[in-house]
């Protein structure tokens, strides 16, 4: 639904907060890293130099066990955010648990009129899987949603990967149908920018003229270009995304300062 307070003339302030990995279980711990405690850290970084979003964005892995009680603490943790809030599943999460706790509420609704653009938010998630797939459903979401509106600039997130991110360890657990994907993607001019999560890292590029943007997990890091899973020693971030009316936008990471983690480097995955 579109947000009719602001005009389509208006830049608008997004928020990306993505790969919390929270338990059901204020102590839990990913690789080390009690998830919630630096999650708290991020969100007091998004209070002091965010103070006006017009929308917040969760691209998936909110949780790491997938209960109730983990997504209900994602919810209270950013609750300061005084702004619509939208959720998308990761491989981690529990998209069935998220869909019958919140899929009547606003979060979970996918496509979102803001300014002078769409968002559509897809679930790539399979569950019991790692690798993503977008469902004939999730496709035939985006064909529609751009479809219907050829007037608006787009941005459409997911939690997977589409493309390689020249992380051989990644690689098999990206979109495995990527090219279905990008083919909906290329047949629409209107299409500015590409935003996910799942790779623990920054990345910014850009195909086809759409930029290409993954963000920091509020959490643990992943070294970028490596061979094996590694972590990487980088501070948990966040991303916030400009985006004028005119199909531009401006776009940064910012990320906890004065962090230290001692990591447990002995982990093979996550």
């Amino acid at each position: 639904m579109p947000n009719h307070h602001i005009s389509r003339e208006s830049s608008v302030l997004l928020l990306q907060i993505t790969d919390s990995h929270l338990f059901a279980e204020q102590e839990g711990t990913l690789l080390g890293m009690n998830t919630a405690a630096s999650l708290a850290q991020v969100m007091e970084r998004v209070m002091a130099e965010q103070p006006h979003v017009d929308l917040m964005l969760a691209t998936g892995d909110l949780s790491q066990d997938g209960t109730l009680e983990s997504y209900q603490r994602f919810q209270a943790m950013t609750a300061a955010i005084e702004a619509p809030h939208r959720w998308l599943a990761g491989n981690h999460d529990e998209a069935a648990v998220m869909a019958e706790h919140f899929g009547h509420t606003d979060v979970m609704q996918p496509v979102i009129d803001i300014g002078n653009w769409r968002i559509v938010l897809l679930d790539s998630s399979v569950s019991g899987s790692v690798p993503g797939w977008l469902a004939d459903s999730q496709l035939e979401l985006l064909e529609r949603a751009l479809n219907e509106a050829p007037d608006r600039h787009a941005l459409v997130c997911l939690h997977h990967h589409p493309i390689s991110i020249d992380c051989k360890w990644m690689e098999p657990i990206g979109l495995r149908n990527a090219d279905a994907f990008l083919e909906i993607i290329d047949r629409y001019p209107q299409v500015r920018v590409l935003l996910w999560g799942h790779i623990h890292q920054h990345l910014d590029r850009e195909r086809n003229g759409v930029r290409l943007l993954a963000t920091p997990s509020t959490c643990v890091q992943f070294e970028p270009l490596s061979e094996d899973f590694s972590l990487d020693r980088v501070a948990p971030g966040y991303r916030w995304l400009r985006l004028h009316p005119d199909g531009s936008l401006d776009t940064g990471v910012s990320r906890v300062a004065g962090f230290e983690f001692a990591a447990d480097f002995g982990g093979s995955g996550y």
